[in-house]
């Protein structure tokens, strides 16, 4: 007789939801886009002024959609004194900070899980009070003065390439690794360079990742340095820039009116520069880069929070 088969229920099938189940996940998922909204409604309202009516704008009639649509905010903005070269530092303090900062996260995380580091818990432990105590303010600049970092772009590097709390999730992560995949590069003769680099960095993309995440927000949105340490005009940071745009924006909106007005070209009200346009509009264009970058790294950014948080 030929044999018959039984198709057996898996386990892993989702069970239905009861009906006390449905209202609890109908209002959960409600609460959920409720909350998504109001999280990204304040990124719409800053596009939406920056690129409608500026007269509508200023007086605060502009909340739900575009008003006389115009990109002039932009070119005239974009035309300010500093603005290109201030770009270009904040690129540059972003792209090398958090290459410089990544890697030196990755290589002392490692290098504090190696036993035969010498007084490894003494460093690690000295590495770790900095991230609780400062010496202030005040001995910090005349730190900065001492060392010649002060009116230099690489103060915007060196003071934060290491960074106690990523070396924290770096190090938790290399725990939770195989030890099987050094003591086999050990038994082949590898050194511990060759070990790091060959072996472990490759298999460190989660936490990477969020290191390089952290490291770029901050060093994009930082402008407490520039305030604090860069008198020269050359050396200014986009975000400093919209620092003072914004305490200025009065003065630089009347700048605009009269650029457009030696040009002898005819200026409506609806693009006539304002306080408010001009506040919206760098905002805009501060804030944009960072949110069209956050989604290619968000695929790593949950896994290796939770494996450089969490010792496996």
């Amino acid at each position: 007789m030929p044999s018959t088969t039984k198709k057996k229920k898996t386990s892993s099938s989702k069970p239905r939801p009861s009906r006390g189940d449905i209202p609890f996940e109908i209002v959960n998922y409600l609460g959920f886009l409720l909350f998504a909204l109001l999280c990204a409604y304040p990124f719409y309202y800053l596009i939406i002024n920056s690129v409608s009516a500026n007269d509508l704008s200023a007086l605060g009639q502009v909340r739900l959609w575009p008003e006389g649509l115009h990109l002039s905010n932009y070119e005239q903005v974009l035309a300010l004194d500093g603005m290109t070269a201030a770009t270009v530092v904040s690129v540059a303090r972003t792209v090398i900070g958090t290459a410089c900062t990544v890697l030196a996260s990755a290589f002392l995380g490692f290098m504090f899980t190696q036993d035969r580091l010498w007084k490894r818990s003494l460093w690690y432990r000295l590495t770790i009070f900095t991230m609780y105590f400062s010496a202030g303010l005040i001995p910090l600049y005349l730190t900065m003065k001492s060392l010649g970092l002060t009116n230099s772009f690489w103060v915007y590097i060196i003071p934060l390439i290491v960074q106690p709390f990523n070396i924290i999730l770096v190090k938790t992560y290399v725990e939770a690794m195989p030890a099987s995949l050094q003591e086999a590069a050990e038994i082949d003769g590898a050194s511990t360079l060759r070990i790091f680099f060959r072996i472990i960095l490759p298999n460190m993309t989660p936490i990477l990742a969020t290191v390089a995440i952290f490291t770029a927000v901050s060093q994009w949105n930082s402008f407490q340095d520039t305030l604090l340490y860069i008198t020269d005009q050359k050396l200014y940071s986009l975000q400093y820039l919209l620092y003072t745009y914004t305490n200025q924006a009065s003065s630089l909106a009347q700048a605009a009116q009269n650029a457009q007005g030696n040009l002898g070209s005819i200026v409506s009200a609806a693009t006539t520069q304002t306080p408010t346009s001009i506040r919206m509009t760098v905002a805009v264009l501060v804030v944009l880069p960072i949110i069209f970058i956050y989604p290619l790294f968000q695929r790593y950014f949950v896994k290796g929070i939770m494996l450089g948080a969490v010792k496996g």
